[in-house]
């Protein structure tokens, strides 16, 4: 199974993720459309598959995978060569980081994306996944600054594109695949 995930066999083992075989997209280009659904039921099969999952919400501004997944509570810190780093929380066998975890339910992320970025970024490097063969990422929809940062910082094993058969959402799913295509 691992072998026809990777693109082109490709096994992903960049710096900043040296203990993760195995790194996926989930995007749309386009807001509700199951996408967070698709990304928490791909993570719950590679798992009950054998696999070790790690699931990134990387939905900085509508982040869906604590409520989804039924977790509550904040990452633990801790200090390792001078840095801080967090635990990921897990359930049902998954690890899994989401803002939702680091701010309060009812208060609005109000960041430009650069901060959103920057905050992604952290996700992967302040966080300690341990030993993963796949680390699902939940994207925001459209192709904006958190999708170009995720691409442009570590390389990605695959991509799925979640849509509905509606030409509005269609429509924004190709330039979602189009955006995949375009940064390889």
């Amino acid at each position: 199974m691992a072998e026809n995930i990777g693109g082109h066999g490709a096994q992903s083992t960049p710096k900043l993720l040296p203990n993760v075989k195995y790194t996926i997209a989930v995007a749309s280009g386009k807001g509700g459309v199951g996408k967070s659904t698709v990304a928490v039921n791909l993570a719950l099969a590679l798992s009950k598959l054998g696999f070790k999952v790690g699931l990134l919400d990387a939905d900085i501004y509508g982040p869906s995978i604590p409520l989804m997944m039924g977790v509550e509570g904040k990452p633990q810190i801790y200090q390792e060569s001078g840095s801080n780093k967090m635990l990921p929380l897990e359930n049902y066998g998954l690890k899994l980081m989401s803002i939702g975890f680091l701010i309060d339910d009812d208060n609005p992320v109000i960041w430009r994306g650069p901060m959103a970025s920057g905050a992604l970024k952290q996700f992967m490097s302040d966080v300690e996944w341990g030993e993963l063969d796949y680390l699902i990422y939940d994207l925001p929809p459209g192709t904006g600054d958190i999708q170009l940062t995720l691409v442009q910082t570590i390389p990605l094993s695959g991509a799925i594109i979640v849509t509905t058969p509606q030409e509005v959402s269609l429509i924004d799913a190709k330039k979602g695949l189009k955006m995949f295509d375009k940064v390889n």
